[in-house]
């Protein structure tokens, strides 16, 4: 089975935030991500409205029937958002006012659980799939499971930033185990963070795998090579691999 792309377009956003122009927009850089193979569009609304604003979500849902994956902090307002945007796909995740990007996964282990498990019923009642983002281990995905998500995105960035073929393999091999408890749990495979093309062969190849979650390297390359062809370069990146 192929492996879906998701483009997130977040730091097109920051380009444009950082001058608080109209330019670049995300709305057309989402436009162009998707006639270049991209399966589907990724923005994460942060709280502090650092990148993404609420208004490029609406645009986005308008102009895009299908393939709208949000990433949400399990806050009020922000759940309250993503109800009335109704895309097609949440990833509900970690969020901190210093961070310069997500930190690792949801911690499962303590925390109000009830209130996520709330959330996630929430979403689901209004046609909405729901996925967590996890770390790869037991518990976490066996929680995901137990509070009724659809999916899991493993968090990559432990296996992105180890150095050594050995500790890269073992980064592999922890993701693959995460994979097959998550195949035995139902529970559809995601996968991001840190991933780039030098990196994401590897992960393409878990069994089980179903969407690959990428922003930061794409946009980046984009400033040299352009954004359709850094989305297609990823594309044919993981089709390769698989």
């Amino acid at each position: 089975m192929a492996i879906k792309l998701g483009v997130n377009i977040d730091h097109v956003a920051t380009l444009r935030q950082a001058r608080k122009e109209m330019d670049p927009d995300p709305v057309g850089a989402a436009r162009v991500a998707r006639t270049a193979g991209a399966d589907s569009i990724v923005a994460h609304l942060r709280q502090d409205r650092r990148h993404i604003q609420d208004k490029d979500l609406f645009l986005l849902r308008k102009l895009f029937k299908t393939g709208l994956h949000l990433e949400l902090a399990n806050t009020p307002e922000m759940i309250g958002i993503g109800l009335k945007v109704r895309p097609d796909t949440v990833c509900i995740v970690p969020e901190t006012p210093a961070e310069v990007t997500t930190q690792g996964g949801l911690n499962l282990r303590k925390g109000d659980l009830k209130t996520l498990e709330n959330t996630i019923l929430k979403l689901k009642n209004a046609g909405v799939e729901v996925s967590l983002f996890v770390d790869p281990d037991a518990l976490s995905l066996r929680t995901a499971y137990n509070l009724g998500a659809d999916a899991v995105e493993l968090c990559t960035s432990a296996y992105a930033e180890t150095v050594g073929k050995h500790k890269q393999r073992e980064a592999i091999e922890k993701l693959e185990l995460a994979a097959y408890l998550a195949r035995e749990l139902k529970l559809e495979l995601h996968a991001g963070h840190g991933l780039d093309y030098t990196n994401v062969a590897p992960v393409a190849r878990i069994p089980h795998m179903a969407c690959l979650n990428i922003g930061f390297s794409i946009i980046a390359r984009s400033m040299f090579t352009g954004l359709r062809n850094a989305v297609a370069e990823m594309k044919k990146l993981i089709d390769s691999a698989v």
